[in-house]
């Protein structure tokens, strides 16, 4: 039987992303993300895992280093790599929005702060909205407190640290879950086992509705 490679996301997405695999029959180590290893074999479930950013997560299934990847809605659409998207897991779930200051007041070619620039940059140009967009890696809510940018755009999941820091959501953009992806080639040559994988993967998803 072929052996899957699978890019899993580190953080956030990494811990129910394993639960929803077990619960699928597929016995895989509890603590992949505690471990220092990059490339983790599960033999008993005919998987090996590669430990990732999220955001890089695409680009290894796009490249074929991966077989299939567990990645959210928002990398997917901000990286825009050609893979397949086969399944909608409905975990980790959370939206990405237009965040701000309450007082915040319209001005022209507002300054706009996100980890998502090609997402950002799409949402406003459909709105025929003139914006100049700004890249941060970290620590986004803190562009409206400094003045840097007059919104950000970013997930939210509880809005604690927005309340936190005296932000507001302004609009909602989409809403986030995380997806399981495929390369294109392996999904040929590799098609019983990744089919397989997403058939018991979707018969759980159905049953937690």
């Amino acid at each position: 039987m072929d052996i899957l490679k699978v890019a899993m996301p580190k953080g956030r997405i990494n811990k129910p992303a394993i639960k929803l695999i077990q619960e699928a029959g597929f016995p895989i180590p509890d603590d992949l993300d505690d471990s220092r290893k990059l490339i983790i074999s599960a033999p008993g479930a005919q998987m090996e895992f590669i430990m990732a950013k999220p955001v890089d997560v695409p680009t290894y299934v796009e490249y074929g280093v991966a077989d299939i990847g567990i990645v959210g809605k928002d990398v997917l659409m901000e990286e825009n790599r050609d893979v397949y998207e086969l399944l909608d897991l409905g975990i980790a779930r959370c939206r990405m929005s237009v965040i701000g200051l309450p007082d915040w007041t319209p001005v022209m070619n507002p300054r706009v702060a996100t980890k998502y620039p090609n997402l950002a940059s799409d949402y406003f140009r459909e709105k025929g909205q003139q914006v100049e967009v700004i890249k941060l890696n970290g620590s986004i809510e803190l562009a409206p407190l400094i003045g840097l940018a007059d919104r950000i755009v970013d997930m939210v999941e509880t809005g604690r640290t927005l309340q936190e820091n005296g932000l507001v959501e302004m609009e909602e953009i989409f809403q986030i879950t995380s997806r399981l992806i495929a390369n294109r080639v392996s999904f040929r040559m590799k098609n019983e086992a990744i089919q397989g994988l997403c058939d018991k993967l979707q018969s759980i998803i159905a049953v937690k509705g």
